[in-house]
């Protein structure tokens, strides 16, 4: 008897592009206006002076400098406190 061969062993044969997210331009290292700084998924890193978040959570330079990456502790709306990874851009002068 013929039988036609599971149609599920076909769904595996797609890929998809890869993304290339995270850091392109490290700490210590000069940025121009409107650079990307990091590529991400959601809001791991948030920004801070000189820098803004696109529509896709890519982080940008707003001016030229140098990059620098700190901690912040901030305060949830329950006054819990974490820790952030926040992006700035320190102007060149």
């Amino acid at each position: 008897m013929a039988h036609k061969k599971a149609a599920g062993s076909a769904k595996n044969l797609r890929n998809s592009n890869p993304k290339y997210r995270w850091v392109k331009l490290f700490g210590g290292q000069i940025a121009k206006a409107g650079n990307i700084i990091l590529r991400q998924k959601w809001s791991v890193y948030i920004t801070w002076e000189n820098t803004y978040m696109g529509h896709d959570f890519t982080i940008h330079a707003k001016t030229d400098g140098v990059v620098k990456f700190t901690q912040k502790s901030i305060q949830r709306f329950d006054n819990r406190r974490y820790k952030r990874t926040v992006v700035n851009v320190v102007p060149a002068e």
